[in-house]
């Protein structure tokens, strides 16, 4: 397939990209910089210069390809305070790709989360399909009413299906959650966790999470919610026990109310409890995770290795 994806210099989309392209797809990938651009050639991907607030752009590459995967999103603005923004942007994107792609029967993936599916229980696929539900903090209800408005187009003729990833997506060279957490450890001199750090957070490796965006363009049926799912649950206190242990720092627990003083940005997200499943994935579409978890990861040491890491 000739392949569209935006974000595709991004953590996830940079491996995306080989993933598609060593299974003889041809990609297209949407670049705002000249560094993205770079990265993108470098990659053997055909570069479309443009930004994700640019509709008619979007639009216009839609209709050029065989599919298309969107994985970009405003995370500097949603995690600077204006996730709301971010979700709206997002939400335009996924309306002007459903119109180029109406009737088509071509397929349309997106990125979306698992955080807020199901508290206090085990998210499964079947869940986050209605607006119900708790809001485990501001715009989250936002972003899944997106991936249930990329679920809707499989009505009106799109191959559409949504890819819910954890909120650790890991691997060497993470900038995400755990690399900030590690951060946090170093600069503080204590590995923390919130209250008794029960709380799970489900995980995957990032080319395990590319693989399974292949397998849904290539063979998701319209409307599937899908979940890149390896860890189900990974208690938060056993993240900072690893942290502890390769910083050679004392582990402790934050209380709640403490939490956004000690860990900053990170302190709204990381007491939240929210595993997941992703049996009907594997399935559905037979994907199975074959690289380390997220523990196993974080031993290796490589989010150890410089204090940016």
């Amino acid at each position: 397939m000739r392949v569209f994806i935006t974000g595709a210099s991004g953590w996830i989309g940079s491996a995306v990209v080989p993933e598609l392209i060593g299974a003889g797809h041809q990609v297209i990938g949407l670049a705002r910089s000249d560094a993205s651009a770079a990265a993108l050639d470098a990659a053997g991907a055909e570069v479309r210069r443009g930004a994700l607030d640019d509709l008619d752009a979007l639009r216009s590459a839609a209709e050029a390809s065989d599919g298309v995967i969107h994985l970009a999103f405003k995370h500097d603005i949603a995690f600077s305070g204006n996730f709301q923004g971010a979700a709206d942007a997002d939400r335009a994107a996924i309306e002007a790709f459903g119109e180029a792609l109406a009737g088509s029967g071509r397929p349309f993936v997106i990125a979306s989360g698992t955080m807020g599916l199901a508290p206090g229980r085990v998210g499964t696929e079947r869940d986050g399909r209605s607006s119900d539900g708790a809001v485990p903090f501001e715009g989250a209800q936002a972003r899944l009413a997106n991936a249930q408005l990329t679920l809707s187009l499989a009505s009106r003729g799109v191959r559409s299906s949504a890819v819910r990833l954890p909120p650790t997506v890991h691997g060497e060279g993470d900038n995400g959650f755990m690399a900030s957490l590690v951060g946090i450890a170093r600069d503080k001199g204590v590995s923390g966790y919130v209250g008794d750090g029960s709380n799970r957070w489900p995980a995957v490796a990032r080319l395990d999470a590319a693989r399974l965006f292949r397998l849904a363009l290539e063979q998701a049926p319209a409307g599937s919610a899908l979940h890149a799912i390896a860890d189900e649950g990974v208690p938060i206190r056993a993240v900072a026990e690893v942290v502890g242990r390769h910083l050679d720092v004392p582990v402790v627990s934050v209380p709640a109310d403490g939490a956004d003083e000690h860990f900053g940005w990170l302190g709204g997200f990381l007491g939240l409890d929210g595993p997941a499943s992703s049996a009907l994935t594997r399935e559905l579409l037979g994907w199975e995770p074959t690289h380390p978890g997220l523990l196993e990861d974080l031993d290796k040491g490589h989010y150890f290795d410089t204090p940016s890491a």
